[in-house]
């Protein structure tokens, strides 16, 4: 009785085990079942470019260009450079004796027959000023004094506002890492200068940036047009996203931990505009009064769906937005009533495409989108501040994402703040007429902020 006791519980045992094991294949059959079909549903698609969604140009496939013959072109005059309107220095090249019979040449048997410029850069080297502070007793008083310090050569730092405004630009703009600036300052400049004392001086530079960017933030608030727009970054090995909102007279970034709206809700901090200029992301949605939505994406929508099959809704929607596009570039040159016209056509014709039965499954994605965010489309065409695409908040960001494929990644929370504030005064500046040099300098020397500038 024992020996058939164990036997059963053997195989209750076995039974259980086997039970377990088809249980979790099951789960796995199934799993890989939904697998094979999501693979399945994307292999029918066509493939993901710059020209059929938002994948940068530089991750597109680059074909080779055709071999072509080339044909004889006419010649045409050839181009001098101008000689410069006030050289530093001139000299006459004059002879002083015949190169034939050795005559003695004076200045009145000479004329001049040619000029030209000659330029070079002199040696460069930093001027160091040593500054020695006195300080003594009044006869008179019998007080102790100590006399001022030189404006601009307060001790501390010994580097002036010039050199650090160099470093900055140089490795915000350029991308240079701290040690290629450490060697370019001593090849280049003749000036040897350690890369703590790089990292010092831009964390010196952080509390002047950001009270500059302060006021760029509050220029922005005001607007009653506002463009945004936002792109990945690393913050100490951890990804981060880089906002960017801007108008016509300046441009605001921030770099934050998250892609969510409240970025921009704590940023706007109750303002609200009369338009924003985004793309269709969720996080954009809900900023301002009137939604400006990005025309230049939804034509890369539309031709995907073309690229997928769809021969119903999106060649004629692709067809709308061009046309919009064309009335948007030309409409400084049209009157209000004509605009009015445009629109109503558009509206018209939008309306049509959206009655349309569309059999294609990237069709009806397509239309179901634009049922959403119809009411953003045109916005454009009833004021003309306001840009048809988000191609600016593109370029605004074009820097930081050159930057980011340099460096790969901020190092410090401080850094990436300091960068963020950084390309904000510089491209701020830039709106107003000024380099990115000169608006550093202003800014580190705690001169006015570029949204002030004359």
């Amino acid at each position: 009785m024992l020996a058939q006791a164990e036997v059963i519980s053997l195989q209750a045992a076995r039974i259980a085990e086997l039970s377990a094991l088809v249980e979790t294949q099951a789960a796995s059959i199934t799993r890989l079942e939904r697998r094979v079909a999501e693979l399945e549903d994307k292999l029918g698609k066509p493939p993901k470019t710059p020209d059929n969604s938002s994948i940068p140009p530089s991750a597109g496939q680059k074909p080779n260009l055709p071999e072509r013959q080339r044909k004889d072109r006419k010649g045409r005059p050839g181009v001098t450079r101008a000689l410069a309107a006030d050289p530093d220095q001139v000299v006459e090249a004059l002879a002083t004796q015949c190169p034939n019979c050795a005559a003695a040449l004076s200045q009145d048997d000479q004329r001049k027959v040619h000029a030209y410029d000659h330029i070079e850069i002199p040696p460069i080297k930093p001027v160091t000023t040593r500054v020695h502070l006195h300080s003594g007793v009044c006869p008179c008083c019998e007080a102790t004094f100590t006399a001022p310090v030189p404006e601009g050569m307060e001790p501390g730092s010994p580097f002036g506002p010039g050199i650090q405004a160099l470093l900055i630009h140089l490795h915000v703009t350029q991308a240079i890492s701290f040690e290629r600036l450490k060697e370019i300052m001593k090849t280049v400049f003749g000036l040897d200068i350690s890369e703590g004392a790089v990292a010092n001086i831009l964390q010196r530079a952080l509390k002047p940036m950001l009270e500059a960017v302060e006021e760029i933030g509050e220029e922005v608030r005001r607007a009653e047009v506002i463009a945004s727009d936002e792109t990945s970054a690393r913050v100490c090995g951890r990804k981060h996203w880089q906002w960017v909102m801007h108008t016509t007279t300046a441009i605001y970034h921030i770099i934050a931990d998250t892609r969510a709206a409240r970025i921009i809700t704590d940023f706007l901090g109750g303002a609200r505009p009369k338009v924003w200029v985004a793309d269709r992301y969720g996080a954009q949605n809900g900023h301002g009064e009137q939604r400006q939505v990005c025309l230049a994406h939804l034509l890369r929508d539309a031709q995907y769906a073309i690229d997928s099959g769809d021969m119903m809704f999106a060649p004629g929607f692709k067809a709308l937005l061009k046309r919009a596009c064309n009335i948007g570039k030309r409409r400084d040159r049209l009157k209000n009533t004509t605009l009015a016209q445009y629109l109503a056509r558009l509206e018209r014709q939008l309306t049509g495409l959206m009655k349309l039965a569309v059999p294609h499954k990237q069709g009806q994605k397509l239309m179901r989108a634009i049922k959403r965010c119809r009411t953003d489309l045109f916005v454009f065409m009833t004021r003309r501040d306001v840009p048809y695409t988000n191609n600016g908040s593109e370029r605004a960001l074009r820097m930081s994402v050159i930057f980011r494929k340099v460096t790969g990644c901020f190092r410090s929370t401080w850094g990436s703040q300091f960068y963020a504030a950084t390309v904000s005064v510089i491209a701020t500046a830039k709106l107003h007429g000024k380099t990115a040099l000169q608006a550093i300098v202003d800014v580190i020397s705690q001169r006015r902020a570029p949204t002030l500038a004359a």
